[in-house]
């Protein structure tokens, strides 16, 4: 990793493929480094970040590639599992993708001689997002263009199985309690299922469409967060169905939303990719100037 010169990175990693999707592992790995996976058309790689705030030792940033895995198609969504440890005997490093051929693939590793994954299969268009299950891991919840949402265990059984009125967008897990689900359709809708009794049991709506990507704050799960045509959307579940904030942001529609992990009140927004001016934007609740950074289109 260099630093780079220009104002829109401060560091860049060469890469072999192009890139689709990047995602940080949010779980502890036992390790100081932060994990990181990136894919492209044919391949996945697996590395790690070490961060001067959080490494005394280190200046700016460092970055290793740990494995490169040979994929064989286009990779169009990551998710990391809890049970990702480095500071196990052997280490293991397991991730789900989601491919351009419809399917989960299910990678188990222990960077070294062990290297096994699994295919997923029952979907029938593309798959958008997955989660695992963030207590133990030991499930995977996906949400497709085919209008389901589907859980499934990691022999690749399904476990249960949602019709949805819509594309599937985002699917988040709550942290806490394993049997509550969060799903988001392209028409508005965010429904929350109960795992145990397959119901839904609740429901927000952001009035717009598309709706792309919403996301449930995690330092804080009364809070849920989207974005759908240009707006992003804020919702505290304990008041109304109805958004408790909304703001115009991306003028060539938004795409992605994501809630920070240290701060209850700093989310992300991305404009959607290959516009002109594709931009993150960062954001405060308590500040009304979004931070800008813009992205090659």
């Amino acid at each position: 990793m260099k630093q780079d010169s220009s104002r829109n990175a401060a560091y860049t990693v060469e890469c072999e493929d192009y890139v689709h999707v990047v995602e940080f592992n949010p779980f502890d790995s036992g390790d100081t480094g932060s994990l990181i996976a990136y894919g492209g058309n044919s391949y996945l790689v697996i590395g790690s970040c070490r961060f001067q705030e959080e490494d005394a030792e280190v200046e700016g940033i460092q970055y290793k590639t740990l494995r490169t895995f040979y994929h064989g198609v286009r990779v169009d969504a990551i998710a990391w599992s809890p049970e990702t440890r480095l500071d196990a005997l052997p280490p293991q490093i397991r991730f789900c993708t989601a491919a351009a051929d419809k399917k989960l693939r299910l990678f188990t590793s222990d960077l070294q001689d062990k290297n096994e994954y699994k295919v997923l299969e029952g979907h029938l268009d593309y798959i958008n997002d997955m989660v695992f299950a963030p207590k133990e891991g030991q499930k995977i919840a996906s949400v497709s263009d085919d209008h389901t949402c589907r859980v499934w265990d990691l022999e690749g059984n399904q476990k249960a199985y949602f019709v949805l009125r819509s594309p599937g967008m985002s699917v988040c897990w709550h942290p806490e309690e394993a049997f509550k689900l969060m799903v988001a359709e392209k028409n508005g809708t965010i429904r929350f299922y109960d795992l145990i009794t397959h119901q839904a049991i609740l429901s927000l709506t952001t009035d717009q469409a598309p709706l792309m990507s919403a996301h449930w704050c995690l330092r804080n799960t009364y809070k849920i967060g989207a974005v759908a045509g240009s707006d992003w959307f804020i919702w505290d579940i304990t008041r109304s169905s109805y958004p408790q904030d909304k703001r115009p942001v991306h003028a060539d529609r938004a795409r992605l939303f994501r809630w920070s992990r240290a701060n209850e009140n700093l989310f992300a927004t991305t404009g959607y990719p290959g516009k002109m001016s594709t931009q993150l934007l960062l954001h405060h609740l308590g500040h009304p100037q979004e931070e800008r950074i813009n992205i090659s289109g």
